[in-house]
């Protein structure tokens, strides 16, 4: 499987998921550019953004990543399951992508909306978390990469003075 991002926004897109990226692909969109293998996302849990989101990951051909995924009854393509569940690892024909609804340290989701902004990711224009929406969620992770991701942007964004 070839990671494919530019498939991926554009497939989402074309359904009209009303969603943020998160993760890395943000941390590249505010300034600081890294490798990264897979796409992270929130959306707007309504029951209308989840049936479209759902279509999308039904084309992208999405199934659970992980250890004993395929155990696992739970579709990721079923609206309701993505209302109900904390997160979504998945493996997709155009790369792994995770759906993620209960960040730590995220605000409500049309507040971060409010805050977000357009940026080019993988070709494709997408919506980013807002800078310190994105350093809270970093914070609150603090996970190794998450910290070195918060210094590298901290340096970026330093006042002008």
């Amino acid at each position: 499987m070839t990671f494919d991002p530019s498939r991926i926004f554009e497939t989402l897109d074309r359904h009209g998921v009303d969603y943020l990226t998160i993760g890395a692909w943000a941390v590249i969109a505010h300034g600081y550019v890294r490798a990264t293998a897979d796409i992270d996302f929130v959306a707007r849990l309504d029951a209308q953004n989840m049936s479209r989101l759902a279509t999308a990951l039904s084309e992208l051909n999405a199934r659970l990543r992980g250890i004993d995924a395929d155990k696992l009854d739970i579709d990721p393509t079923d609206p309701q399951v993505l209302m109900t569940g904390a997160s979504f690892t998945m493996d997709t024909d155009a790369g792994p992508l995770d759906f993620l609804n209960d960040v730590p340290g995220s605000a409500d989701y049309d507040a971060m909306r409010s805050r977000a902004r357009q940026a080019v990711a993988g070709g494709v224009t997408v919506w980013v978390v807002g800078y310190e929406d994105l350093i809270r969620m970093k914070e609150a992770s603090g996970r190794e990469q998450d910290l070195l991701d918060i210094h590298q942007l901290s340096d970026l964004h330093l006042p002008q003075d």
